[in-house]
């Protein structure tokens, strides 16, 4: 199996290479060069071991011939130790699939606890440190710093806006040392984001260091986050394999790629729904056709505030005409006061905490025509345990958020970042004081 580059096809490599790349040279995101044919039949089989087996199984092709390939299932099991549950919320129609049962409570403990190891056994008596860039909202930085922090051979530079992330996720940001370094950038998560795509394209910075990511940009985030879409299509599909229908909180759009390329290889996914904050450069696009990156707005979905999302790049690789990116997902926007309001009516009705990033889901859902909502299975993905934004929720719910013990442990953890000014030249002066 051969990766692609999105913006030029001759660039390849293999499995491996790409993770350890992160970014293609010539700043694209990697892509299946072919997609592989996938026998539902044993993936459904494998399933029912648990989702380590079926990850092993759904990523097995695309490690084809690798180094990896024979250590998927170690790593596979490594990666998916905690549960994915399906929760149901009203009958059988619709439910919450809850991905924040890992180490940092959000789901990209997942992707990041198997990009970690895999790049473990890659790096292993390497010369050379490998150092991973990664741009965070929130959640993404934290669940890489817990899934490498000890890694021998490799250090994590964790870049974050300062003031626009929860104090909660702050603190998973900022509590290891060691071979983890952040910093509180002074901008916003799109000028992170910017500054870890150039510092890849940098000949001075790719002279002194070997460079990886650990962000969505990633194929070793990617591929990991298909399997809880094909575990969840499989279980509710059942014989008659009746398309699971998805609602994804999103920002960046990995998660959501995630399913979408589970839905590629042949898994009984329907519809996929974008759920955004009131930051609308996708629903705009798919509205108008017009591509506008924007600066991006700070909201109580904090880990979605992405103006200018890197995942475009590969949903347009695979959907190049917009009639045909229209008719593979739909997108909308929820404001903060109705990311306020869906918290305390579900809580109220359903017993349920949301975290706002769950909650713009919900909402989501709840504006669906009912004739839509009826004619097939809904799933929301709840991406992060509310716990994480105990500061928004509990005035508005009138109770404590419980707070799951591996967060807990997180809070006892001292505290230590250092600030930059949100440009290339900065974190080269901050990498520089880190490696003396």
């Amino acid at each position: 199996m051969r990766f692609r580059s999105t913006r030029d096809e001759r660039l390849t490599v293999g499995f491996s290479e790409g993770l350890e790349q992160g970014l293609a040279p010539d700043g694209g995101l990697y892509v299946p060069q072919q997609w592989p044919q996938l026998s539902l039949g044993e993936l459904t089989a494998a399933g029912r071991q648990g989702l380590a087996p079926l990850a092993e199984r759904l990523i097995g092709p695309f490690a084809a011939g690798d180094v990896l390939e024979g250590a998927l299932g170690p790593i596979c099991a490594e990666a998916f130790n905690f549960p994915a549950p399906l929760v149901p919320l009203e009958g059988d129609r619709l439910g919450v699939l809850e991905l924040f049962h890992g180490p940092t409570a959000a789901f990209k403990d997942f992707g990041a606890r198997f990009l970690s190891a895999c790049l473990t056994r890659l790096r292993a008596g390497q010369p050379r440190p490998l150092t991973i860039l990664v741009a965070t909202s929130g959640d993404t930085g934290g669940a890489v710093a817990a899934a490498f922090h000890g890694r021998p051979g490799i250090e994590v530079v964790v870049l974050f806006p300062k003031g626009l992330v929860s104090p909660t996720q702050q603190q998973q940001l900022t509590c290891w040392g060691g071979n983890v370094h952040s910093f509180a950038v002074r901008g916003t998560f799109d000028d992170c984001q910017r500054m870890v795509k150039q510092a890849f394209l940098d000949e001075r910075l790719r002279a002194a260091r070997t460079l990886s990511s650990a962000n969505s940009i990633n194929l070793g985030r990617l591929l990991p986050q298909a399997s809880y879409y094909a575990a969840t299509s499989l279980a509710l599909a059942g014989a008659g394999g009746e398309p699971v229908s998805f609602i994804i909180p999103s920002g960046n759009l990995g998660n959501a790629l995630a399913c979408i390329w589970a839905r590629r290889l042949g898994l009984p996914i329907g519809e996929v729904v974008l759920a955004h904050n009131a930051n609308r450069t996708v629903p705009d696009f798919l509205a108008d056709g017009q591509w506008q990156p924007r600066p991006s707005v700070a909201t109580l979905a904090s880990a979605m505030d992405v103006g200018n999302p890197s995942n475009m790049e590969r949903l347009r690789a695979l959907y190049p005409q917009l009639e045909e990116l229209r008719m593979a997902v739909s997108a909308c926007s929820i404001e903060d006061e109705a990311i306020r309001a869906r918290i305390v009516s579900d809580f109220r009705r359903l017993g349920r905490i949301w975290c706002p990033h769950t909650a713009v889901a919900a909402e989501a859902y709840a504006r669906l025509p009912e004739a839509r909502r009826r004619a097939g299975r809904w799933v929301l993905v709840g991406t992060a345990h509310p716990a994480k934004f105990r500061e928004i929720i509990e005035p508005l719910i009138g109770q404590t958020v419980p707070v799951p013990p591996t967060l807990a442990a997180l809070f006892a953890r001292s505290s230590q970042y250092r600030e930059i000014d949100a440009d290339l030249a900065a974190l080269r002066v901050a990498l520089a004081g880190e490696a003396a």
